[in-house]
């Protein structure tokens, strides 16, 4: 019964991570379709070995492991990736305010996306996810020092890239002008 118990309890946290499970996942890919295929056997794989988790309190690192193994594990498998030229961007439609906005995720996203694999886990995981060092060195397996090497690289990358393409607002002339 005990185990019961502890098998929901298990599933219900489970359910929980599923979303930041898959927000980082897509961070890491870019592709919605492949974040959740890696998330469900990343899930899948958690649910064989949960008797493997030691600290029920660590279930979050625990799971970003996996989930970064299963994504080794994919790399490995492709070798050949998608040019992120190739990849069409996903404009909405609205307000200029909500376009600038979407324009400047996606500027985001392609940047991160451009950024050597070590470097996009280490900056997603810190700056999205706001782990810890030491849980990203732990969930890396990599050392709290190379975590903050990869992080800083990271962002100067980003800076660099985000800063060079920020272009000046165009000025526009009044419609109307003024007649006496």
């Amino acid at each position: 019964m005990i185990e019961f118990c502890i098998s929901l309890t298990l599933k219900k946290r489970f359910r929980e991570q599923r979303n930041r499970l898959f927000r980082l996942a897509l961070a890491w890919t870019g592709d919605a379709m492949l974040s959740d295929d890696l998330v469900q056997e990343c899930l899948a794989r958690a649910w064989e070995k949960r008797q493997q988790l030691k600290d029920p309190e660590r279930l979050e690192a625990w799971l970003f492991r996996i989930l970064h193994n299963c994504w080794m594990e994919h790399l490995r498998r492709m070798k050949a990736t998608t040019d992120l030229d190739e990849v069409p961007p996903d404009l909405e439609e609205g307000p200029d305010s909500r376009l600038e906005r979407q324009q400047l995720a996606d500027r985001v996203r392609a940047a991160v996306a451009r950024l050597p694999v070590g470097q996009r886990e280490v900056v997603t995981l810190v700056d999205l996810e706001e782990c810890r060092y030491a849980e990203v060195a732990e969930i890396l397996e990599i050392p709290i020092g190379t975590v903050m090497s990869r992080l800083s690289r990271a962002r100067r990358a980003l800076r660099d890239e985000l800063l060079h393409l920020q272009a000046p607002r165009e000025v526009r002339q009044p419609l109307l002008r003024r007649v006496k």
